[in-house]
């Protein structure tokens, strides 16, 4: 029986995030700090042991649970609930309030949140497929969004607003937009920004935007990140300096290196190559996450399965370009690599809900032909 299970693990993302998590697991230990460097290497490998059994583990449940209304808002509400609790109780990390810490472990609850948001987002939209052309449901599901999103740009975390966002938008989108109902969301869009830029923004906030148009206004200040990590990245050169030999991040030239500027200490270490192995690996996992979202049984899976492949082409894209030089600094980790527990979990349990979606529409289906064959239907 056991064997059973074993073979209809899902191998294609098992095998296209495993490389990812063992180069980050290889990027985090040789830091300076060989005592810090153990201490991140065992905690980093507990939660993805913990992920990982999450993954399989859920790959085979009924996914058929989640079609719960109750369900689903209930645990949107909880996830919010988390995020005002943050804010009271929360720890405060290099300005932000954005964790709960208990001791040996800490959590971020905005994780949570941008998975319960893409399940009642596909819950509610698929529930209206045909009515979405209506404003007043584009306009429901973005008060949706802007709860949490207002709550995390509190802590503030401008990154993790910034994919609340972009996967409410993703969604929305996907399910076809009028020219007019469009305009007026860019409309929207240009006021919030204004309005964001000259009474919500940070100062620190705003330099990094400034330094991302004018990498020179302040290398020494809100440009240093940027500007280290883009050294670290262009030395690696073709093939990388090796394992261990990265400069920038092991003598702490570039901060955040075994989180945010993951990247850049990993191309610094293995290169272009290593690089480019990253980006087939991301790109594997998005195709085959999109090809289950095309076979999905019903709009609900197919919605939150195409939310999730939002969800990691968001984190891809944003942590590489901020690593590269190509996007303004936002905190946002780089999926199974950055050092970080509550990520971990959510990316596995997200993926592996996408599992249990696929293996049950295959079920459904083959329940439908023999009923056609037999006519039953």
């Amino acid at each position: 029986m056991i064997l059973d299970y074993i073979k209809k693990i899902d191998y294609v993302i098992l095998l296209s995030i495993l490389p990812i998590i063992i180069f980050g697991l290889l990027s985090i230990y040789p830091l300076s700090d060989e005592n810090l460097a153990i201490d991140y290497f065992f905690k980093q490998s507990i939660f993805i042991v913990l992920g990982l059994s999450f993954f399989i583990i859920l790959s085979f449940l009924d996914y058929r649970f989640l079609r719960n209304s109750y369900l689903v808002f209930s645990f949107y509400i909880f996830s919010v609930s988390l995020l005002i609790l943050v804010l009271i109780f929360g720890t405060e990390i290099n300005g932000s309030r954005a964790w709960f810490n208990f001791g040996f472990i800490s959590f971020q609850p905005a994780d949570l949140m941008k998975l319960s948001l893409i399940i009642l987002l596909s819950k509610y939209f698929s529930k209206r497929h045909i009515e979405i052309a209506y404003f007043k449901h584009i306009l429901i599901s973005f008060f949706y969004m802007f709860l949490p999103f207002i709550l995390i740009m509190k802590q503030p975390d401008l990154g993790s607003a910034v994919v609340i966002f972009f996967i409410w938008l993703g969604m929305i989108f996907t399910f076809g937009l009028s020219k007019k109902h469009l305009l007026i969301l860019f409309g929207l869009g240009f006021v919030s920004l204004f309005f964001l830029w000259n009474f919500y923004f940070k100062t620190y906030q705003k330099l990094r935007i400034i330094s991302f148009i004018n990498p020179n206004y302040d290398i020494r200040g809100s440009g240093w990140n940027v500007y280290q990590a883009t050294i670290a990245a262009g030395s690696g050169g073709l093939l990388g300096k090796g394992f261990g030999y990265g400069t920038q991040g092991r003598f702490n030239f570039l901060p955040a290196h075994e989180s945010d500027f993951i990247f850049a200490t990993f191309l610094e270490e293995w290169g272009f190559v290593g690089g480019i192995i990253i980006f087939i690996l991301i790109l594997i996992l998005i195709f085959h996450l999109s090809r289950y979202s095309l076979k999905a049984e019903s709009n609900f899976e197919s919605l939150f399965i195409l939310g999730i492949c939002i969800y990691f082409i968001l984190h891809f894209v944003i942590n590489i370009g901020m690593n590269i030089g190509l996007l303004p600094v936002t905190g946002i980790p780089l999926p199974f690599m950055s050092y970080g527990g509550s990520h971990i979990l959510i990316e596995c349990i997200s993926l592996g809900i996408c599992g249990g979606m696929s293996r049950y529409s295959k079920v459904a289906h083959l329940s439908r032909l023999k009923n056609e064959f037999l006519g039953l239907e």
